[in-house]
């Protein structure tokens, strides 16, 4: 087994070597003057389960670009499997045809990822699950519920509730709310437009409540500052927390989650954040959990085994 990484979040990858007592393999990773990207092995992969880590950040296309170029480098090279750990996958939003003459990007990216050499993906918490179904190789979509259900159990919160963003993320709120014990309330969000949020209707008892909004993604904070509001409005506590297994924050989020005055932001590490962007914003690790996965696969063992202990 061979573990490298792309340009994207290499703190990420040197925790997962750490986790799993190997060095980070020998790579070079740069841009030609027209902005080409340009990717070498420094150290033969022939014969070896080549792991890649890549997520996708603010620059997703060249994040794509680069693990599709490393990907059919170690095929090429005659790696023997070639994993791609990609914890935050790019284009998971666009999922379906929403409106006429749209693609689904999510699907063409899990064909290219397969066509440039993939024979396994790892990734975390997608937006839909259907997106698993885009490809035609084995995924893994590993769920941070664990993580996050271990760390608010820690701070023993008092008759607190749960708070599904909008309606698709329900089932994923319920079955935390079920591991944390507490009860459920449903946000009925529309859009507007693309990065606008507007809550019409709150399902479930959140008066006199703390509310723990679950949610995928900070993207814009334009849902969970919205949330937050209508939270308030409906008599919930003040103090409302947020937890989101991707923090994209692109755009106005920073601004928008510091004046919301969330009591706690509490994100994975799936992206590079910097720890003081925001007040009150807590980064749990997820490499032990990457590295546990990994572990188990090379074992011959059950992942999903993981989630049952």
């Amino acid at each position: 087994m061979r573990i490298f990484s792309g340009s994207s979040h290499r703190k990420l990858a040197e925790s997962l070597a750490k986790e799993l007592k190997v060095d980070l393999g020998k790579i070079t990773l740069k841009a030609f003057s027209n902005g080409e990207r340009y990717v070498r092995f420094e150290e033969s992969v022939r014969g070896k389960d080549v792991y890649i880590l890549q997520t996708g950040t603010l620059n997703p296309n060249e994040d794509l670009v680069e693990i599709f170029l490393l990907c059919q480098a170690a095929k090429l090279s005659f790696a023997k499997t070639v994993h791609v750990v990609m914890p935050h996958f790019p284009y998971a939003r666009q999922d379906r045809v929403a409106a006429p003459r749209e693609p689904i990007s999510a699907k063409l990216i899990a064909h290219l990822l397969e066509e440039s050499g993939a024979d396994h993906v790892i990734t975390m918490h997608l937006h839909s699950d259907q997106i698993q179904g885009f490809f035609s190789i084995p995924v893994d979509v590993l769920d941070a519920r664990p993580i996050f259900a271990e760390y608010l159990k820690k701070k023993a919160l008092k008759d607190f509730v749960i708070v599904a963003p909008d309606i698709g993320s329900a089932k994923d709120a319920k079955k935390f709310a079920d591991v944390v014990g507490a009860e459920l309330a449903i946000l009925h969000k529309s859009r507007p437009g693309h990065h606008q949020a507007e809550i019409l209707e709150v399902v479930g008892n959140v008066k006199d409540k703390t509310c723990v909004i679950v949610d995928d993604m900070i993207d814009t904070a334009s849902t969970l500052a919205a949330a937050r509001e209508e939270l308030l409005k409906r008599g919930a506590r003040k103090d409302v927390y947020a937890m989101a297994t991707h923090a994209i924050f692109s755009g106005p989020a920073l601004e928008r989650l510091k004046k919301a005055k969330f009591k706690e932001i509490v994100v994975s590490d799936s992206l590079p954040v910097k720890p003081r962007t925001i007040p009150n914003l807590t980064i749990l690790p997820i490499a032990p959990m990457l590295a546990e996965v990994i572990g188990n696969m090379e074992r011959g063992e059950s992942v999903t085994a993981i989630y049952r202990k």
